[in-house]
């Protein structure tokens, strides 16, 4: 068996639905495989100078809620291709986030999306799937 244990990090974003879909190929080429899913989602932070400004509650439950809409969603494709998956949705830094998710469930490979939900602050920081390449200890499969 080539990947047994195959990890998609998955946000909602085009990129990642294409993930989502090799992901699936990857599964169904790989009897007996199992697939595990995270989403990470980070409350958002506003600095005013040095410091961090509150961020209204409501702010934070939209983000919560749309975390929770997108793993719905992946959870919903995963299971009308007849695959049983564990998603689970994690707060954090995506890239930390996926690559501790590796580690505690001992994946195989991980498999993302090139491009995330980042914008112009993951230009400058340095993506996600660039962060998870340079870091992971195991294959990682970029989707264009």
């Amino acid at each position: 068996m080539l990947f047994s244990k195959i990890l998609l990090a998955y946000d909602g974003s085009k990129a990642s639905n294409k993930a989502l879909e090799r992901t699936i190929e990857l599964a169904k080429v790989t009897p007996g495989s199992s697939v595990y899913v995270v989403h990470a989602y980070d409350f958002p932070r506003f600095f005013i100078g040095e410091a961090i400004a509150p961020v209204p509650a409501s702010v934070n439950k939209d983000y919560y809620d749309l975390a929770v809409q997108t793993t719905e969603e992946v959870k919903s494709r995963l299971e009308a291709e007849g695959l049983n998956a564990t998603v689970d949705m994690v707060q954090g830094p995506p890239a930390e986030v996926v690559l501790n998710y590796a580690k505690e469930q001992a994946v195989d490979v991980i498999v993302i999306g090139s491009r995330g939900l980042g914008g112009i602050r993951e230009f400058v920081l340095g993506s996600v799937s660039h962060n998870v390449v340079q870091n992971a200890r195991i294959p990682v499969l970029v989707v264009k």
